[in-house]
């Protein structure tokens, strides 16, 4: 009997069918790729001889709905892990770079996969490690994934068993048909294998690095223990890949013993003291010869995945994270030079002051990243300082008048005449700039002072009175009269290695100013000054 439209219609669309049609319907899309991977065989391995090449064509294996969007730090990196391989360059060297940058992809994942096929050492072996067991599994699995997929196996089936499978696949160990093996043990249990490549990703965990014990037994574990993991002292290599997160972090342990590592450094934002030979953040050519490419102080390191405004949330949430791990240059939360917990609040100054004064850093430039022009207030009662405002902001040259003057018209208006403090740099145009400013302020107890010495030696006689207890914080409890205080201690703090110096130079400014400065008397019912 001739089935019924309705009995039709049941068979065509029961769940066995459905299934078998997806199936097949896959079938034939994977046996479509594999052709046109074959005819485009000689081309992908011509393009994967470099690390960058490699890493472009492989993308899509390890993230098939994320395009990869290269840039210039990419690059960077991969050339300098191919001149490793090439033994062109020193075997070990530290690549710090921030969150989010991919470099777990390309140190961790892909080095090990490019070095087996296309770069023809099938018999290294790599040994990595991170601080989190987590990262440990999540990369291995993904360099085995990328080793046993389809893509990889068709262009480089030699690095395989004849049946297409590694010798040995674990989650966290495996090996290939040429003794080349992946052994991924968490950072605490590193001395317990070895490898001809050692890569370290992030050794250190955010509240380990905050943790002194901590940090001082992950960074002794690496320098009595993991050194000695190579299979060979002369040829192998350890590859540390990490944010900065602590000015004593294994970056800096290893800097700090100067034991031959190559140090590749970039940070978020453009950071011109990198740059300059004469700054204690220098940071010299690698053996590359590769220096940062940017020119302009702030500019970004990847504008495309991580873009200005990402990039100021960022900051606006720690600048104690944002210098260490987005721009590579840590300092220890609690201060150097100065400390947080020097500087008390009160909400007022207990009494007449003897001297107030407004003490200015200078800057010219409206761009994203460049210094501040940064004014100070503070007042002098019985030997204490008091921190009263900031101002501090990205001005042009006409912009830097403007906020002077209007500043200078405010703080008249509260206290009456105060002092006005600038620098001035030498030369003739720093001396016509002063001029300039003084004639601006006419009316106001404005002067300029030629600027000499180091910004650390300026500021010592500063951080020897807040050591002292005599600065404070003077708050008004209104949180937006009050924003100007934690960049004002998060600045100080991180001093010298902070990125930004202007409130620093200002207040130690005032503080060497104002100690100095007749104190305020009176005398018979007339004001005076005597002597301090």
């Amino acid at each position: 009997m001739k089935p019924s439209a309705s009995n039709s219609a049941t068979t065509l669309f029961q769940p066995g069918t459905l299934a078998a049609i997806r199936a097949e319907k896959a079938r034939r899309a994977a046996e479509k790729s594999r052709s046109e991977l074959i005819e485009q065989m000689e081309a992908i391995r011509f393009r994967c001889q470099t690390f960058a090449g490699f890493v472009k064509e492989a993308w899509h294996v390890l993230e098939p709905a994320k395009a990869l969007e290269w840039s210039w730090h990419l690059q960077v990196m991969c050339d300098h892990l191919q001149a490793v391989t090439e033994e062109r360059i020193p075997p070990s060297g530290i690549i710090n770079v921030s969150p989010g940058s991919s470099k777990s992809t390309i140190v961790t994942v892909m080095w090990q996969a490019w070095e087996w096929g296309p770069a023809g050492k099938p018999s290294s072996r790599f040994l990595t490690s991170s601080f989190e067991e987590g990262n440990v599994v999540r990369d291995t699995r993904k360099t085995r994934d990328l080793v046993l997929s389809e893509w990889y196996r068709t262009l480089w089936p030699e690095v395989l068993e004849a049946n297409g499978k590694l010798v040995r696949a674990g989650e966290t160990s495996f090996a290939n048909r040429h003794t080349g093996t992946r052994e991924g043990v968490a950072f605490v249990s590193l001395t317990a294998k070895r490898g001809d490549r050692v890569v370290i990703d992030d050794p250190h965990s955010l509240s380990g690095s905050e943790s002194e014990k901590e940090r001082e037994t992950a960074v002794r574990l690496f320098l009595e223990g993991g050194l000695n993991r190579l299979n060979d002292q002369t040829k192998s290599s350890i590859i540390i890949v990490m944010q900065r997160l602590h000015e004593r972090d294994l970056t800096g342990a290893l800097l700090a013993a100067r034991i031959g590592f190559w140090h590749l450094v970039i940070p978020m934002e453009y950071d011109p003291e990198r740059a300059d030979p004469t700054s204690k953040m220098y940071v010299p050519p690698t053996p590359l010869g590769w220096t940062d490419p940017r020119t302009r102080a702030g500019e970004l390191m990847d504008p495309v995945r991580m873009p200005r405004e990402a990039v100021e949330k960022l900051k606006g949430v720690s600048h104690y994270a944002w210098i260490g791990q987005y721009q590579q240059r840590p300092a220890a939360r609690e201060g150097g030079l100065f400390k947080r917990s020097w500087f008390k609040r009160v909400r007022a100054v207990p009494g007449a002051v003897n001297n107030r004064g407004r003490y200015w850093d200078l800057a010219a430039s409206e761009d994203e990243g460049s210094a501040y022009t940064a004014g100070v207030r503070v007042s002098e009662l019985e030997g204490n300082f008091y921190v009263e405002d900031v101002k501090r902001e990205r001005k042009s040259a006409a912009g830097v008048r403007t906020l002077i003057k209007d500043t200078a018209e405010e703080d008249k208006r509260l206290f009456g005449l105060i002092r006005i403090r600038l620098p001035q740099d030498p030369g003739q145009a720093g001396k016509d700039q002063a001029q300039g400013f003084v004639k601006m302020l006419a009316g106001h107890d404005a002067r300029t002072k030629v600027v000499s010495g180091d910004k650390v030696t300026r500021a010592t006689p500063a951080s020897a009175q807040a050591e002292a207890g005599n600065v404070f914080l003077v708050e008004t409890g209104d949180p937006v009269a009050d924003a100007w205080i934690e960049p004002f201690l998060e600045e100080v703090a991180g001093f010298p290695s902070f990125a930004y110096k202007d409130q620093v130079d200002a207040f130690a400014d005032a503080i060497n100013d104002l100690a100095l400065a007749p104190r305020a008397t009176t005398v018979i019912g007339r004001t005076a000054f005597g002597a301090r």
